[in-house]
């Protein structure tokens, strides 16, 4: 029997947890020496806990899910992935390189299920501050500390929604990627106020209802958006182009455009 989408979302933010922490033991073993272990071919960061993380889920999800495709960063970097099929998987096994390397603790976990182009189950866990984000029919939230990740069977859940939108509008902003078409973006919205926010995070305060839009005009991957988008579809809220269409995945070089992740 095929399961749920909140089932297999669920499955999704097991593989998070113990992603995250094997993230957190190298995070505090190598605590008074540099994280960095190299940069990849488009020139951002890659730490040694990128390519553990993502062994972590690249095992879990093939041990769980034979024959569905894996589409995930730091693989793909090292050699291309071939276009994906009607349904794969998509990882980013730590978002926020930079903040994990500058121990800025908004890193997170992203996997995501893509069926037909649409991210229909996702998961988030953010190791550091113990936030985890999955959705699937309906979205999640649940805080667990990576220390009790294999002493505890799942953590306690509870249901998240976006909100209405207020107005004055209030956006999510990436911390490091601000540029002048998100700035015109905010201003032709007239938002007020701004969240300035690392990782895929973004996306989860538009799904607990604690930010109405999160615009992005500067580059991303399916992998970092994915996840996010499966989370803000199942709390009520959408990811949208600019001209209306949803944002859909599978495409050549797994390259977004830009998008915005809207509540209610």
């Amino acid at each position: 029997m095929r399961r749920s989408n909140n089932e297999l979302a669920k499955q999704l933010a097991s593989i998070c947890l113990d992603a995250g922490s094997a993230i957190m033991r190298i995070y505090n073993q190598e605590c008074c020496s540099p994280l960095l272990a190299s940069a990849k071919t488009d020139g951002s960061p890659l730490s040694t806990a990128d390519r553990a993380a993502e062994n972590v889920v690249i095992e879990a999800l093939s041990l769980h899910f034979p024959g569905v495709q894996v589409v995930a960063e730091e693989s793909h970097y090292l050699r291309s992935s071939p276009l994906a099929n009607k349904r794969f998987f998509l990882v980013d096994a730590l978002d926020g390189t930079r903040e994990f390397i500058e121990r800025r603790p908004e890193f997170t976990v992203n996997i995501a299920l893509i069926e037909n182009g649409n991210p229909v189950t996702g998961a988030i866990y953010s190791p550091a501050s113990g936030e985890l984000y999955l959705g699937g029919t309906n979205a999640y939230a649940g805080n667990v500390d990576f220390k009790c990740v294999e002493e505890l069977a799942f953590p306690e859940l509870r249901p998240i929604q976006a909100r209405l939108r207020h107005t004055p509008l209030k956006a999510t902003i990436s911390r490091t990627h601000m540029d002048d078409k998100t700035a015109s973006f905010l201003e032709e919205y007239k938002v007020m106020e701004t969240l300035s926010v690392g990782s895929s995070i973004k996306f989860c305060r538009i799904a607990e209802g604690l930010a109405d839009i999160y615009p992005r005009f500067s580059p991303t991957m399916e992998w970092d958006t994915a996840a996010g988008h499966a989370i803000v579809n199942a709390a009520k809220g959408t990811v949208l182009t600019p001209d209306g269409t949803p944002l859909v995945y599978g495409k050549e070089s797994y390259k977004n455009g830009p998008f915005v992740a809207w509540g209610k």
